[in-house]
């Protein structure tokens, strides 16, 4: 058992505390393959009512997937050549997602401090996401050479308006207001009382529907969200980002002309160019798309955009030497070829997600 996620029955409620505080809960394979089983082991098991998740320290719930790991891994010459945990990482990680989302029970994540990446494919696809006043949520996938994954394509195009292609192609930041809007965030409580919230659900009484037992006691917790400054600017993002081509995105947002729209133009032009074609393709396919097609869809893109060299330069500049200067291969978007693109959501005979029946 890995001590980097502890997994414990509480009465009726089963109870992860992912425990890396120093990485900021960051998600190995290792956490993968621990928590996966147990999550099949309490869906089974009647008399585990409820599944609890929480990061351990207090400044995050999950910072998301440990990509440093990955990238480290790649051309290795023990790593078969291309690193295979690329490859076994994704794998994991898109079935514990699978789990989590088809999860026969309710599924509770308190989620306090920051949440990115890979902390919403831990959140996101259960029944309850109880946010606190620490929240720090966001995809900044794009600035790291990669895509919005965890089934990103699925959830962003499902915000209100175009504030989810926003937020996956600019990594922008949201708070506990925010993700109340746009309904990731099914409550809102106070960090102070996140024990009461575990003890509450613990000392309940699980005999009745338990959907309905997990919404009362949290309801007995809600906190006033606040004002929402992305709801504020709903309007403008929808205007800006409607198009299907990154560059009529950037045109959209050189013609509105104002300061935000400027710093948003910017943000854009910072971030892998190859990422920013990948992801708005993928986010205007899972409007369309259940949650099971897009993961196999995103499994494809995880392959081909950590084998390019946008990744291991992204991981460098912002984790490794965090210069925050990535030099991205290709440089521009004109120079991003549509044939590029096609080629990264191409099926990769032998090398599919296969996802196990659902329940």
């Amino acid at each position: 058992m890995s001590e980097d996620v502890l997994l414990e029955t509480r009465g009726a409620v089963g109870l992860v505390t992912l425990n890396r505080p120093k990485a900021l809960n960051a998600l190995s394979l290792e956490m993968c393959r621990a928590l996966h089983p147990r999550l099949d082991a309490w869906a089974a098991d009647p008399s585990v009512k409820a599944v609890v998740i929480r990061g351990a320290g207090g400044k995050a719930f999950c910072a998301g997937g440990d990509v440093r790991a990955v990238a480290g891994s790649l051309g290795r010459p023990d790593a078969g050549g291309g690193g295979p945990l690329s490859r076994e990482f994704f794998l994991a990680e898109y079935a514990l997602n699978h789990r989590i989302h088809h999860f026969p029970k309710p599924f509770i994540a308190l989620v306090d401090g920051i949440c990115m990446g890979g902390g919403l494919g831990l959140s996101v696809h259960g029944g309850f996401r109880a946010v606190t006043e620490r929240l720090v949520l966001a995809m900044p996938e794009t600035g790291i050479g990669l895509f919005p994954d965890v089934g990103g394509g699925w959830f962003l195009p499902r915000f209100p308006g175009e504030t989810g292609t926003y937020l996956g192609l600019t990594g922008a930041r949201c708070d506990a207001a925010d993700a109340v809007w746009l309904g990731y965030a099914t409550h809102r409580v106070e960090s102070s009382r996140l024990e009461e919230v575990v003890d509450a659900l613990v000392a309940a009484d699980w005999s009745g529907p338990g959907h309905h037992v997990a919404a009362h006691v949290l309801a007995g917790f809600i906190a006033e969200p606040g004002t929402s400054t992305l709801e504020a600017r709903a309007d403008v993002i929808a205007r800006c980002f409607r198009g299907d081509r990154v560059e009529d995105l950037l045109t959209a947002l050189e013609q509105e002309g104002s300061a935000w729209a400027e710093e948003t133009r910017a943000t854009l032009l910072r971030m892998s160019p190859t990422s920013l074609k990948v992801t708005l393709r993928q986010l205007r396919e899972g409007r369309g798309q259940d949650y099971d097609t897009m993961a196999r869809v995103e499994y494809r893109l995880s392959q081909a955009l950590t084998a390019r060299p946008d990744f291991r330069e992204g991981i460098r500049a912002v984790l490794v030497d965090k210069d925050q200067k990535p030099r991205w291969s290709p440089a521009t978007l004109s120079d991003v070829t549509d044939a590029e693109v096609e080629a990264c959501f191409a099926p990769r005979p032998g090398d599919e997600l296969v996802l196990p029946a659902r329940g």
